[in-house]
Parts: C-alpha cells; structure tokens; sequence
C-alpha cells in the first residue's frame, strides 16, 4: 500500500491554496456563460477564497494558434499581456477557465523556460506593443483542479450527492477529460495522461460512479480544424458519434467535462445524431445530460440550475436532477434577469427537452 501511495505521488500536481487570479475562456462564455459565474460564486461565497476576474483580459488566442492562423512570437506576446494583468493585480496563482488556454499557456511558459531567448523577446515585444512588463505565475492550474482540490470541502456543504434517490444507488457517470489538459503536457495534469482523475475525483468524492468504457479517453470531436473548416465537420461529429457508441451500452446518468469545447460537442452533436439518425443515448430518448466540472458542483451544492445556465445545453439536463431530486421551476427555464417569459426555442424534431 505505501508503495502504491508514493507511486500515485508522482501523478499529483501543485496547485495553489488561495490568491488566484482567473483567466476567462472566450467559447465558455459563449456556449455556457453560466458555468464561469458559478465558478466565481462558489471560489468567494463557499470557499471564502481570494480570486480577481479581471476586465481587461483577452483571448489567449488558442483556437487561431492550433489551427495554424496566429504565429507563436504573437499568441506568446498576447499571454505576456495577460500576465502583465495578473503581475499588476499583484497575484501569481494563474487560474485559467479553457483547457486550451491551459495547454497553450503550459507549451508557453515551457518553451520560456527551455529557450530563455524567447522569454526576452516576448518581453520586447510586449513592451514595443503597449509598455507593460510582467512576471512569470508560481502556480499555474485549471479550474477543474481547483474544484478537484478543495472537493471534500465542498461536498460538506452539498445539499445533494450523486445517488439516485429512488433506487439509493450511486449514479453512472462518464468522465470525459480535455485532451489540451491530459494528453500535450501529462505532467500538469492530475494523474498525468495514464491516470487522469481530475474529473473522476470529483464523481466518486461526491457519490457516483465511474464508468469505464472502450473510447474513454478518445477525442471529443472538436479537433479546431475539424469542426471550424465546413468541409471536416462531419468528422467532427464522427468522432463524437464513436464516443456515444461505445458508451451506450453502460447507460451512463451523465457526462462531465472540463473543456469547454468538449462539453459543447458532447452535448451538441447529440442533438445532430438524434435529429439526423433518429438516435439517442438514453432509455427515454432525452440524451445523456453532459454538464461541466462548474456545472455540477455547483447542482449539487443547490445553485438554481437557470442561473447556472443549463437552459442554454441542447439535451436536457432535467432528466439528471430528476433522479438527484434537485427542484426546480420548468416556468422559470426560459425566463429573463426579470422574470419575463421569453421565447422559447424551437423544439428538435426527434430529441425530447
């Protein structure tokens, strides 16, 4: 057993107490605006840590990166930048919302590391650009890591867990970790790419269990040149279609992610599968609800699940809190700040919302 022990050792990663300071995620705020307001509220409001959301942060540049449009000396002097925001607020814990953010910033910072030259010509550029000058972080780390460090914490505050409450049972979850977070630099991921727990962590800590299934650990589908050029989206939801057939024989309750983009695939082609192949993944034809590591945490701990946003997914996600026996108001689901009803959308031909 000690053996075991100091062998996952070498798996776990650092990450920081407190003092953070939060690097938003530009397709997150697009697909589920929600789940970055839920992070905040539970990093202040239960964990009584100290995190700044900065105004004046920017792209990272990541999808342009990867597919070949932005050159490294421009996305690396864009990163500077927004150290240069993080060293004036005076923080070092680096918290970043996107795991391609993380993973681009990870590749950055290494490369500074391993070829100082290039660090002094970022720093000159970004000084020629807008005269700021910044700090390395001390501590970088995404924010799944940072529900998955202080998970015991939270789950004593929980008003739910992931049981069934009409069978007692544990509910089945499929974990579904980035590839940007595990698979580019293993090393700054918990569990590395062989054990990758940072998600599987957080369904066992808070009463479910993991599923695994033969494509586990295959790719979403979003693939930046596989969905953003027209001709290659059907691969993109090939692959995502791959994922959901393997997975469908252990009838999974749920889907968690810590991507962004991967929660938006695996929650979005599901409703293209249903609608063109007359599909879905579930007994009841609704789909498998698929929630971020935000999302959930903040479910269980009694968020309203509208403020935490889960009207904007395609498959519903009342199926799960059904079984959980979280309430909450269906006439409330498409309402505004203000209470007024909006319109809702259209309903899909074959998937049931």
């Amino acid at each position: 057993m000690e053996l075991k022990k100091r062998f996952w050792n070498e798996y776990q990663k650092e990450i920081a107490d407190d003092h953070y300071f939060y690097a938003r995620s530009c397709i997150r705020q697009s697909f589920n605006p929600g789940a970055e307001a839920m992070f905040l509220n539970i990093m202040k409001d239960n964990l009584h840590k100290d995190i700044i959301d900065e105004a004046n942060q920017h792209t990272c540049t990541g999808i342009g990166y990867h597919t070949d449009i932005v050159p490294f000396y421009t996305t690396a002097t864009i990163m500077a930048r927004l150290f240069s925001l993080m060293t004036e607020a005076g923080y070092k814990n680096y918290v970043p919302s996107c795991v391609t953010s993380f993973g681009l910033y990870v590749e950055v910072l290494e490369t500074w590391k391993h070829d100082p030259e290039t660090l002094e010509k970022t720093r000159e550029y970004l000084y020629k650009a807008c005269k700021r000058e910044f700090e390395l972080p001390e501590n970088i780390a995404h924010s799944s890591d940072i529900i998955y460090k202080f998970r015991n914490e939270l789950k004593k505050q929980m008003k739910y867990q992931l049981i069934n409450k009409h069978t007692g049972q544990p509910l089945r979850g499929v974990e579904h970790v980035g590839c940007h977070y595990a698979k580019v630099f293993p090393a700054f991921g918990e569990g590395g790419a062989e054990f990758p727990y940072v998600l599987a962590g957080l369904i066992e800590s808070w009463g479910g269990e993991v599923i695994d299934y033969p494509e586990r650990r295959h790719c979403c589908g979003f693939g930046f040149r596989n969905y953003l050029v027209l001709t290659n989206r059907s691969y993109s939801v090939s692959n995502t279609y791959k994922k959901l057939e393997s997975m469908e024989p252990y009838q999974p309750d749920f889907i968690l992610t810590n991507c962004p983009g991967c929660n938006m695939f695996l929650d979005r082609w599901q409703y293209t599968i249903a609608e063109t192949q007359h599909k879905t993944y579930d007994a009841e034809g609704k789909g498998i609800p698929v929630l971020s590591h935000e999302e959930l945490a903040a479910l269980l701990l009694g968020y309203d699940p509208w403020k935490i946003g889960l009207q904007m997914h395609q498959v519903q996600c009342e199926s799960l809190m059904d079984k959980i026996g979280i309430a909450y108001n269906p006439d409330e689901k498409y309402a505004d700040i203000n209470g007024n009803q909006l319109t809702p959308p259209d309903k899909p031909d074959f998937l049931k919302i």
